[in-house]
């Protein structure tokens, strides 16, 4: 899977100027951390590579779009080898302030990040590490400094061939998934026409022989001969199939372990999907109560204007973070996962004053209040064109104002 391309444009300005934190040692970044958001944020968390690739400001995407995570991408191990946890091979994790400041400006701003470990290149610490506890150790060094709630293990070539390596990386998720109650964990693999292939129905096996359930396993759906929607909404469908033969699940719980994974634009396979195709699969995803839906990645999610670099940009027609907001409406369209009941069942405006009235034409963020037919709205997620009191839910009625 061709998609993890690299530019030699580094982000240490875009850091620099983008946070006013520095995050230095391993106590200062977990105090840091914030509380955990609902699961659904995680589970929409589209990557982005916040070192390589032209990386964009995640606060002005955040505000752009209504997404609240995002998918950090990649830690590797290091380029000369041994067993601690890196970003890209290059910058240990240890020392590391660029991306502890991005994080920061996230949590700012209100919101959370996911790390994603593996990816397609570079050397995987599943193959430098001894076993399953020391893998483990490694990334429990990246869950500290940067104080966690959800980790992402991107599976794929070389390792995703190589037994002992995949061993390792399985074995690790389930004792950081022990070792750390409500850690949001992701495991995510190569897709084909059959759902995946074979390494990856051996991937299902060995999951389940060491009785290691993530929230779910992900299928990219790209750079292997698909091209728009009903290719990859086939491809889940199989892929559910063989969630439930492997795993021993039946149909709803299969649904809500799978999720799917893209990539938006022109992939590396000369692959077209535009945002018709991500609607289509959205709906396929909420339809099907599927538990993720993400994209590879934000650094891409822009039109290409002064370089057609398919690292920085998408190769198709469309606005700066269209795609983006796709994983934010799924994040809403997906109940949030919560014990706690809500503070108050009155109306927030009851009887008040009308706010401005709900246009048509108006893209409005997750919290936006609007009047419509006498009442007051307050929105749930990113929404564009969606009528209050709609078919599509987008819109909580406050009550008469």
């Amino acid at each position: 899977m061709h998609r993890r391309k690299v530019t030699s444009i580094l982000a240490a300005a875009t850091v620099a100027a983008g946070t006013a934190l520095t995050l230095v040692t391993h106590a200062d970044a977990a105090a840091g951390a914030t509380a955990a958001l609902s699961s659904n944020w995680y589970a929409s968390a589209p990557y982005l590579m916040p070192q390589s690739n032209n990386p964009p400001d995640p606060s002005a995407v955040m505000a752009a779009t209504g997404q609240k995570a995002f998918q950090l991408a990649f830690i590797l191990a290091p380029n000369g080898g041994g067993c601690s946890p890196t970003w890209d091979g290059t910058s240990a994790v240890s020392s590391d302030t660029a991306v502890a400041g991005v994080i920061g400006k996230i949590r700012a701003a209100g919101g959370d990040v996911s790390v994603s470990v593996g990816g397609y290149g570079g050397t995987k610490l599943g193959q430098t590490c001894s076993d399953p506890g020391s893998t483990a150790a490694a990334y429990q060094q990246v869950i500290d400094k940067y104080g966690l709630h959800a980790i992402d293990f991107d599976l794929e070539e070389p390792e995703y061939e190589n037994d002992a390596a995949i061993s390792n990386e399985l074995g690790a998720a389930q004792i950081l998934q022990r070792n750390n109650p409500g850690l949001f964990v992701s495991v995510t693999m190569p897709g084909t026409a059959a759902g995946t292939g074979w390494f990856g129905t051996q991937l299902l096996d060995k999951a389940k022989k060491l009785g290691f359930t993530p929230n779910n396993f992900s299928i990219m759906p790209f750079d292997g001969g698909f091209n728009g929607a009903s290719s990859q909404t086939s491809a889940l469908e199989a892929f559910h199939s063989l969630l439930m033969s492997h795993l021993g699940w039946d149909s709803g719980t299969a649904y809500a372990h799978e999720g799917f994974s893209g990539m938006n634009g022109k992939s590396d396979a000369s692959e077209f999907f535009y945002q018709a195709d991500f609607q289509t699969v959205l709906d396929y995803a909420t339809g099907h109560g599927l538990g993720r839906f993400t994209f590879w990645a934000v650094n891409r999610d822009r039109p290409c204007t002064t370089t057609t670099d398919n690292g920085v940009c998408s190769n198709v027609s469309q606005n700066d973070w269209d795609f983006t907001k796709f994983t934010a409406r799924f994040a809403g369209a997906t109940p949030p996962v919560t014990t706690t009941p809500p503070t108050s069942t009155t109306p927030s405006n009851p009887g008040g004053s009308c706010p401005a009235a709900w246009s048509a034409t108006t893209a409005y963020n997750g919290d936006a209040v609007v009047s419509y037919h006498g009442h007051s709205w307050t929105a749930k997620w990113w929404t564009y064109g969606d009528t209050p009191g709609g078919q599509a839910g987008v819109w909580t009625d406050n009550g008469a104002c």
